[in-house]
């Protein structure tokens, strides 16, 4: 196909900076445009896609004139969560006032805040009448693809299908104040990283030749708490370094959060997904854990697990960075080396397929009305939790639930 996809990103912070390194892997579409609200952030990233040579991005002072160029056919959303809705507003509202055409638009996790503004995010796309994607990049990790692909191939075709599931997403916490502050990321650790071991967990759970409905969520059971970063030492640290704004004494976020989640097959038969998360795990940096039980047969992934490792001595003494992995918390002793997270931690499959979709005219693997399940999920896990007992999916009253987290009134 002679056509190529120019992509336009909202958004210029880390998780745009991975997509563009991604992008070297990623044939027939270009990063063609970046928009921030502060232009300068946008002009970096634009000049990070010219100097890797994935594209002759620019900078743009607004989505509209983004969507509005006939360069630009698709958009990556990948601004913070308290910017989602109105960011797809914009979008939206140029499509149908004939500023711009696109072919597709596609958002990175988690879909929204809560459950209300999820819903908002699927009525918008609709109204826009374009092909829609959910960036989910841990289902699209290569180890992980080829792990569901052997274990249901080889051992459910034999001795039946899998019965449990787990994932866990950690590290040390995130790079920027919002992420911290419950009222804009949407809550914690359960928002914002939860959503990715949920869908671990039930792309591991479902057969690969049975569409995602093939296994439904009956039952949830949540906890969260604040493990570290309430305590008076790691809230002074919080405030030196994120802020005045982010004041884990007054109005803390959760830092580790684990749910149950009960699903039963077309069968009826019972299947059980385990997911954990925090941002009070200290180690070599992030590290994403993935198993799946059958009957005589288990797959287990561990993302630090790596083929190349370095030793460096107490007297090789340097500046702190993130050159060996993600949310590096060392740069002395023996160190895990993750040689290409691009694509390791699945950006550049996840990005091939979503560009080819786009081009094809074809719905993507994941859509807004997959991460709309995921947030339903999520916002059960935190009401469960709130309320300390297990809950029937999806639970009364979901739709207008506000976690306590994002209110600022959660105490543990």
């Amino acid at each position: 196909m002679s056509k190529r996809l120019g992509v336009g990103f909202i958004g210029s912070g880390f998780i745009t900076k991975f997509h563009i390194q991604s992008w070297v892997a990623v044939r027939d579409a270009d990063i063609l445009g970046v928009w921030s609200p502060h232009y300068e952030n946008a002009a970096g990233a634009a000049g990070l896609a010219r100097q890797l040579g994935v594209g002759e991005a620019r900078a743009y002072r607004s989505i509209t004139e983004m969507v509005a160029d006939p360069a630009i056919d698709a958009i990556w959303i990948c601004g913070p969560n308290h910017r989602r809705v109105e960011n797809l507003e914009e979008i939206v509202a140029a499509l149908e006032s004939g500023r711009g055409k696109l072919l597709g638009v596609a958002c990175e996790k988690p879909l929204a805040r809560n459950v209300a503004e999820a819903k908002q995010c699927v009525a918008l796309i609709r109204r826009a009448g374009v092909l829609h994607g959910y960036l989910e990049d841990q289902l699209f990790m290569p180890s992980l693809m080829k792990g569901r692909a052997l274990a249901w191939s080889r051992g459910a075709a034999i001795t039946g299908r899998p019965y449990l599931a787990r994932a866990a997403e950690e590290h040390s916490g995130p790079h920027m104040p919002w992420f911290w502050q419950g009222a804009q990321q949407g809550g914690g650790v359960l928002n914002d990283m939860m959503c990715h071991s949920v869908e671990v967990v039930r792309f591991l759970l479902s057969d690969p030749l049975k569409p995602r409905h093939s296994i439904r969520p009956k039952k949830v059971t949540g906890h969260i708490h604040s493990l570290k970063w309430s305590r008076p030492e790691y809230v002074e640290r919080l405030r030196a370094t994120m802020g005045s704004e982010v004041d884990y004494a007054k109005r803390p976020s959760e830092d580790f959060a684990r749910a149950t989640i009960e699903y039963v097959d077309e069968a009826g038969r019972p299947l059980i997904g385990e997911v954990t998360t925090s941002w009070s795990f200290v180690g070599a940096g992030l590290r994403l854990n993935a198993e799946l039980l059958g009957p005589e047969y288990s797959f287990s992934h561990n993302s630090l697990n790596t083929g190349s490792q370095l030793f460096l001595s107490r007297r090789v003494v340097g500046q702190a960075g993130e050159d060996m992995v993600e949310k590096q918390n060392a740069e002395q002793g023996l160190m895990p080396i993750v040689g290409n997270e691009a694509a390791e931690y699945g950006y550049e499959v996840e990005n091939r397929h979503f560009v080819r979709c786009f081009l094809d005219g074809k719905k993507p693997e994941l859509t807004f009305d997959d991460g709309l399940e995921v947030v339903e999920l999520l916002m059960t896990a935190y009401m469960s939790a709130e309320q300390g007992r297990t809950l029937e999916f999806p639970p009364p009253g979901l739709d207008l639930f506000i976690p306590a987290v994002a209110q600022g009134t959660w105490k543990q």
